[in-house]
């Protein structure tokens, strides 16, 4: 067992200046965010790109560096340059590239006129969350899955007569469930490269949290016994869906996400080419235009690794890796399940102040491998634990582009479809039960051993 981290009361007070440029970050991003929002504005907190947030910050990190001007941007060119924060971007462009390619040829359509037609009436609700959920695993995107899926969903609840912020809610229940667990999704990419482990590991130590939560409101939505009729998209050919099916069986299978990603690209552009009217030469456009939406998370990853390796060499990791063991210490928790709990913390106060959990898995990465470390908790499940409670978070802040996009689709207020956020709170219960019951069996274990000895 590691011994906690503590520090000086001279670099204590050092170390609190070090995250002054991350406290700068926050406050310009939502400072800007709510003052929209007073404004009346759309989409408030995404007014001002969070790179531009970032700028100040980096700026300011610099300027408290001790190191001299050429070695403090020396240092936050190594950690910008860090071969993870390379990986991850390089994953990214590959993903948008998907996404668009994908989206081009009407792979979208068809899958959600595939599952719709198989769908009895009475499970209108649990196809819908199934539907939204297979969508997000293979795209790897929950805001891409609600753009697709939004339209569907609000002609299901006017066509049926069911309350348009319950359908609301379920799509984004079942966005978040797809991608919480998707392999090639940005808070995939960014937890299994920040601490260090395979995505097939981390895919399945959230399965079997995933898993229940969403069986539980499976059950649930067919209770709740809301029913009726939806207009089946017509046109859509069901072979422009293999390529989301291809790409998920090959990503459980293990194979190397840089394959995965381009056999879905090739395999996505090959079929649009031969059953519909998708055109080769634009296949390079749309690649490009993938890569141009992964644009500001790109810039961002860069932005922030470099902005952490500043704070990590001026204390500020170490710093606040100190406080939450404190605090962990004062609860009188076992190690493991004070570490685990700290971990969840921690990701999830990020994600509420940052609306982002990508960047907020980012901003959080080494602090929570640091804990893991700490507490003997397994890489893969610390990066479970970042991306369960990141995505969590994303789906109940009212200010997050999930609940923004579907609202407007609706025509909503994102507080409206809060509470239907079911898998959400769920997701949550289960993940927190299973760290206090993974507790209590260690000290029984604990207990059966002292007896034996």
């Amino acid at each position: 067992m590691q011994t906690p981290i503590s520090l000086s009361h001279s670099s204590s007070t050092s170390a609190k200046l070090a995250l002054l440029p991350l406290l700068t970050f926050l406050v310009l991003f939502l400072g800007v965010g709510f003052y929209y929002q007073t404004q009346g504005v759309e989409y408030a907190f995404y007014q001002l790109p969070s790179p531009s947030a970032l700028l100040p910050a980096v700026i300011l990190a610099v300027l408290l560096s001790r190191e001299s001007l050429t070695e403090t941007i020396a240092r936050y060119i190594e950690g910008a340059g860090h071969s993870n924060i390379i990986t991850m971007c390089f994953i990214y462009l590959l993903a948008g590239a998907f996404s668009a390619v994908a989206k081009a040829t009407g792979g979208v359509d068809a899958t959600v006129s595939l599952g719709l037609s198989v769908i009895p009436a009475q499970f209108i609700l649990p196809g819908l969350f199934l539907i939204a959920g297979f969508i997000a695993t293979a795209m790897g995107t929950s805001m891409g899955t609600l753009a697709a899926l939004g339209p569907v969903g609000l002609g299901v609840a006017q066509a049926t007569g069911i309350e348009p912020a319950l359908v609301a809610g379920v799509l984004v229940s079942g966005a978040i469930f797809g991608d919480n667990l998707s392999i090639i999704s940005d808070t995939t990419i960014a937890a299994t490269r920040t601490q260090g482990c395979e995505m097939r590991d981390k895919f399945k130590a959230n399965l079997h949290l995933a898993l229940p939560a969403a069986l539980i409101v499976i059950v649930l939505l067919v209770i709740m016994g809301e029913s009726g009729e939806a207009t089946v998209p017509q046109g859509a050919n069901w072979l422009l869906a293999l390529p989301y099916l291809l790409i998920l069986v090959l990503a459980v299978a293990g194979l190397n996400v840089f394959a995965v990603l381009i056999i879905g690209i090739l395999s996505s552009a090959i079929i649009g080419v031969s059953v519909s009217d998708y055109q080769v030469i634009t296949v390079g456009q749309d690649i490009y235009t993938g890569f141009g939406q992964m644009q500001e998370i790109m810039i961002l990853s860069l932005m922030l690794g470099g902005l952490s390796e500043l704070m990590r060499q001026q204390g500020g990791i170490d710093f606040l890796l100190a406080t939450i063991s404190k605090v962990i210490r004062a609860l009188a928790l076992p190690l493991k399940i004070g570490n685990s709990l700290g971990i969840a913390v921690l990701i999830s106060a990020l994600n509420i102040c940052i609306a982002n959990n990508t960047v907020s898995i980012i901003v959080a990465g080494s602090t929570a491998k640091a804990l893991a470390e700490q507490g003997g908790i397994e890489p893969k499940r610390s990066a479970s634990l970042l991306d369960i409670f990141a995505c969590v978070v994303q789906g109940l802040i009212p200010y997050g582009g999930q609940l923004l996009i579907i609202g407007a689709t609706f025509s909503l207020s994102p507080v409206e479809i809060i509470p239907y956020s079911f898998y959400c709170f769920i997701l949550a219960a289960v993940t927190v039960l299973s760290l206090i019951w993974g507790a209590k069996q260690a000290g029984v274990q604990n207990q059966q051993s002292q007896r034996n000895v």
